[in-house]
Order: C-alpha cells, then sequence, then structure tokens
C-alpha cells in the first residue's frame, strides 16, 4: 500500500499496481501494531518482529548520503508505539527496502540477505552515475528498477 498520495494524477498512476490511500499512514494504522522501517533505530529487524503486525512501515525519505535523519523526524517521533527497526547500516531505495522487509518477514535475517553498497549506472558513454545506496542481490545481482535507469540515462 503507498499511503499519502494527494496527487490526483498519481493517486490514478498507483491505482493500477497497488492499494493507494490519500491519507497519511499514522492515520489508517494503530501504531502499535506497525513496524517502522528508520535507518536510526537501534534494533535490527527480525522475523519474529513482524508476527500479528498489521505491516512495516517503509518512510520512502531517500536521497542525502549520509542520510540526515527525516525518518526519525517525520515519522518515528510521530508514532513513538511503533515498533522502530532498521534492515542494517546502509540506506536503501524504495524497492530494495521492500524486498528486505519482505525476506524478513519471510524468516530470513537481515544479515543472511545479500547486498551491494554503492551502484554505478552506466549513463552514456564516458559519464556514469553512482548511486551510494544498498541494492540487495537477486540471484546475484542488485535489484533495482529498470525504470530507474531508464530515467537516470534520459535525465
Amino acid at each position: 500500500m503507498i499511503t499519502n498520495v494527494r496527487r490526483e494524477v498519481d493517486f490514478k498512476k498507483l491505482s493500477k499496481v497497488t492499494r493507494v490511500e490519500r491519507k497519511r499512514a499514522w492515520d489508517l494504522f494503530r501504531h502499535d501494531e506497525v513496524v517502522l522501517l528508520d535507518p536510526q533505530a537501534g534494533k535490527t529487524l527480525l522475523p519474529s518482529d513482524c508476527k500479528g503486525k498489521a505491516g512495516i512501515l517503509i518512510g520512502g525519505i531517500l536521497g542525502d548520503d549520509p542520510p540526515l535523519g527525516r525518518t526519525r523526524e517525520l515519522l518515528t517521533k510521530r508514532m513513538p508505539e511503533a515498533e522502530a527497526r532498521n534492515i542494517g547500516r546502509h540506506q536503501f531505495a524504495i524497492d530494495g527496502a521492500v524486498y528486505v522487509a519482505k525476506q524478513v518477514s519471510m524468516g530470513k535475517r537481515v544479515e543472511e540477505i545479500p547486498v551491494q553498497v554503492g551502484l554505478e549506472i552506466q549513463i552514456a558513454k564516458g559519464y556514469s552515475n553512482f548511486l551510494p545506496y544498498a541494492f540487495p542481490l537477486v540471484k546475484g545481482k542488485p535489484l533495482i528498477s529498470g525504470n530507474l535507469i531508464d530515467y537516470l540515462r534520459k535525465n
């Protein structure tokens, strides 16, 4: 589910692939029923943390390297009853964080999930873009959206 989708064009587009809500996550769920992924959380997500929970909340505040702690400021402080957990010491893109959280919810420990830190995307001959984030490895390859790669190459 994607929450806090305000623009109608985004709502329609996202509704084609998943459940979308206009409300914020903290208005939709009891705070004690969710696990909140926060890179600054003191504990790492365990499979047992996911048992009996309504879901895992992933903030989606990606950008600065090193991270500025916006998840803590914008989410964790607003949901103090939620169990805050990290998925390791590296920052993941949303798709990677979702993948890791799903794997943990299915019984794997974070340290059992192979990751690659940093990814260089070839943009054009002689030019590349380096993404300093962690990417889970799936069948030995970094999990990254082909659409993101296309976007980087076009823009």
